[in-house]
């Protein structure tokens, strides 16, 4: 059993978390420019080498294994399989199958269209468009490589429970009124997204696309993040960061909440300036809020989402998962000592 262990935790240490990648940045920054990695300066440029590097490895090793799952599972494949099913058991399905087709919540919404317009009972849609952008299978190791798998896993687990709980109250609420008449009355809306049968090849193929297509997508909301990231870790002061953020405020989980709203990006964006922020005493539960924020009421989201929904479901949508987030935030921190 020892050894189960340490060959996890060196698998762990040196696969996911790159260890050796950080001592070779470390040691090009310290040789190479000259800077101390334990002053402001070295610090924050090892921080952000590292970072960097590190995300895009494994962004473009994990998107390639999910791309290739992923292709088992177009969109209209996962429309027929929603269209089978009823009541809480099909919410919980609805988060499950947003987990393994990773949209952000921007290009989500064709998909609330082609689900909505097919005859999907609304709530599964929307437990749908709250997992998808928020939780994904890169997620759970891209959070584990840089905090741990508790974290991880909690994040993952709390992030399906929002999506089964918002899309079981919209399905109680009967809102399907409130979706813009001309969602129905769209032909072909649920047609059209079949993928054909793929060889193993063509799968490589879409995967390897998705990769780069991604990429180009994310590539500057990594460098901004851990730009930012690097800044907070190297220069912001620690009793600054606390008091505005710190676990002794009250109310730090609804400002890192309403701070993300605005924002846009996905969770690969946000992970550097989550994990200086837990660098400097932030706590999970406030990190988890920002970062969930982020990804799920993302104020371009909310505009694109108002296009096909009525103001009365938009903002019921939105209070849900704010509300959520905001129970989730509060939960984890007073139990973050769990997770350390």
């Amino acid at each position: 059993m020892n050894i189960l262990v340490e060959s996890f935790g060196w698998l762990n240490d040196q696969v996911l978390k790159m260890n050796w990648l950080s001592d070779l940045i470390r040691l090009l920054v310290e040789k190479g420019f000259g800077l101390e990695t334990t002053e402001r300066i070295g610090a924050s440029v090892h921080f952000y080498l590292y970072d960097t590097i590190k995300i895009f490895i494994l962004l473009s090793v994990l998107i390639f294994a999910i791309s290739y799952i992923q292709s088992f599972f177009p969109p209209e494949r996962t429309r027929q399989i929603l269209g089978h099913m009823t009541g809480l058991r099909a919410n919980i399905l609805g988060a499950l199958l947003g987990t393994i087709t990773p949209f952000c919540s921007c290009s989500s919404i064709p998909l609330f269209i082609g689900f909505t317009s097919a005859g999907l009972p609304i709530g599964v849609t929307f437990s749908f468009l709250i997992s998808s952008p928020l939780v994904d299978l890169a997620s759970v190791l891209l959070l584990a490589s840089i905090f741990n798998w508790k974290i991880a896993i909690a994040y993952v687990v709390v992030g399906l429970i929002l999506a089964v709980i918002g899309g079981s109250i919209i399905s109680k609420l009967k809102l399907e009124k409130y979706v813009e008449s001309y969602v129905y009355q769209i032909k072909g809306a649920g047609e059209g997204l079949e993928m054909p049968e793929q060889s193993t090849r063509e799968r490589l193929r879409f995967a390897r696309e998705q990769v780069l297509s991604i990429i180009r997508k994310v590539w500057l909301y990594i460098l901004i993040g851990v730009g930012i990231g690097a800044a907070i870790h190297g220069w912001i002061p620690e009793n600054l960061i606390s008091a505005v953020l710190g676990q002794q405020n009250a109310f730090s989980v609804l400002i890192a909440t309403l701070a993300g709203a605005p924002m846009y990006a996905d969770i690969f964006g946000t992970l550097p300036i989550a994990e200086a922020l837990v660098a400097k005493g932030v706590g999970i539960g406030t990190v988890l809020a920002f970062m969930m924020s982020v990804t799920a009421l993302s104020l371009p989201s909310m505009i694109l989402l108002k296009k096909v929904v009525k103001t009365r479901l938009l903002v019921i949508f939105a209070s849900i998962v704010l509300v959520g987030i905001l129970i989730i935030g509060y939960v984890f921190n007073a139990l973050s000592y769990l997770l350390v």
